[in-house]
């Protein structure tokens, strides 16, 4: 038995993480709005025994062109607090952690709404920290076109402080914060959370991304295509956490990682084929676009080289993802994007449960993960691969648990709660 363990995370989404998942036959078309299919998955991923569900969130279409948007599997979907208030009812054990942008909210407002979703679980509830780098979430709120970046994390540092601050002090007294951007007096209306403070999670991979998860985080999501890149991240935010007082025990790094699994690997490779085929080029294209925030990568030839980009001022850390694979590997556009739309940049397994449990098992115990966030390319099919054949796999190798050890998100992972306010 190892003795220490990996944890899991289910990130979830309506159709699945493939930008095709909509296709696929087997695939359920309205399940961004059926509350049965979420609450389904989430109880899958609880008698698995995983940690948490996590879901992701954009205030706005992810696609400004309606005829792109409409071929993706990620165009309909509920706003993930609400969602994860209903599945909360219909669990009991399994963790509840939604996005939530602090580009577009108050951090009294949001402090409130997750302190709530924590008590109604019974102290399951954690918060994924984004600034939000897109122009069409900006044009929803005031028209005043995206911050730079520097400003969104200077914005970030002291909303994330803002909440902290009312969730250690929840129903002791006034906060008294006089900010640059927030001020705030009231304490919140409710008690002190049953795990001492929601979970916060986080998952900018910049300079500032990282430098605001080693100072705040419990745990960070992040993407990586090989070891050697997942380890360097690791070890990078690991090692600025003893400028903040803090322990490498004190936050949880788990990246995200889409398996396709089957009995055989020719089986297994069958799968991914069949959903790859399913992707029309101008789709493919346009989410690659929508990360790179370069709106006319068309009228380079698709089966050439990525072109030279301009910083970004969204998503820095995954434009520099993707572009140190389209030169590691030598891809095209075409292929780029081919790729990206399996995962989104994220690492992808096909092969067989000891095959996906080797490469899983390599990368922990490696240095380069604590755990990961699954992210199966179609639902359910590919959920219930993953938890009928991966999870049973590593539980045998003594890598991941049988039974839940507690009952809040925070003894799932294996944290320590925050101290209260003064």
């Amino acid at each position: 038995m190892s003795p220490r363990q990996m944890k899991l995370g289910l990130f979830l989404w309506a159709t699945g993480h493939h930008i095709a998942a909509w296709r696929h036959p087997k695939a359920h078309v309205t399940a961004g709005i059926d509350i049965g299919h979420y609450i389904q998955l989430a109880r899958t991923a609880e008698a698995a025994k995983l940690d948490m569900i996590f879901c992701e969130d954009a205030a706005g279409l992810r696609e400004a062109n309606v005829g792109i948007a409409s071929q993706t599997s990620r165009s309909i979907g509920f706003e993930p607090i609400s969602l994860l208030s209903a599945i909360a009812v219909q669990t009991g054990r399994i963790g509840l952690v939604s996005t939530a942008s602090t580009s577009y909210n108050e951090p009294y407002g949001l402090a409130r709404t997750f302190a709530s979703l924590d008590q109604l679980s019974g102290g399951r509830a954690g918060w994924n920290l984004v600034t939000s780098a897109s122009n069409i979430e900006a044009a929803n709120f005031g028209s005043m076109g995206l911050r730079s970046h520097a400003d969104r994390y200077e914005r970030a540092r002291e909303f994330a402080a803002v909440v902290a601050g009312l969730w250690r002090g929840a129903g002791s007294g006034g906060l008294n914060h006089d900010g640059q951007s927030f001020s705030v007096r009231d304490a919140l209306d409710l008690p002190r959370s049953p795990q001492g403070a929601p979970v916060m999670v986080q998952a900018g991979a910049s300079e500032d991304g990282k430098d605001l998860a080693a100072r705040t985080a419990d745990v960070v999501f992040s993407a990586a295509q090989t070891f050697e890149e997942a380890k360097a991240f690791y070890d990078d935010v690991k090692g600025r956490l003893a400028a903040y007082g803090r322990t490498s025990g004190d936050v949880k790094i788990m990246p995200g990682v889409a398996p396709v699994v089957a009995a055989t690997e020719p089986e297994a490779r069958a799968k991914h084929e069949e959903l790859q085929e399913l992707i029309p080029d101008e789709v493919g294209v346009a989410l690659l676009s929508s990360y790179l925030s370069i709106s006319d990568l068309w009228r380079y030839p698709i089966d050439g080289p990525l072109p030279e980009l301009p910083e970004s001022e969204g998503m820095k850390s995954r434009q520099a993802l993707v572009v140190e694979q389209s030169r590691r590997d030598g891809l095209s556009i075409r292929q780029l994007a081919r790729h990206f739309a399996g995962a989104r940049g994220h690492w992808r397994i096909v092969g067989t449960p000891a095959q996906i449990a080797d490469e899983l098992q390599a990368r922990f115990e490696g240095g380069a993960a604590d755990g990961f966030n699954v992210m199966p390319s179609w639902f359910p099919g590919e959920l219930d691969a993953f938890c009928a054949l991966v999870v049973p796999e590593l539980q045998r190798r003594g890598l991941f648990r049988t039974e839940y050890e507690g009952r809040t998100l925070r003894e799932h992972l294996g944290l320590k709660g925050p101290a209260s306010a003064a």
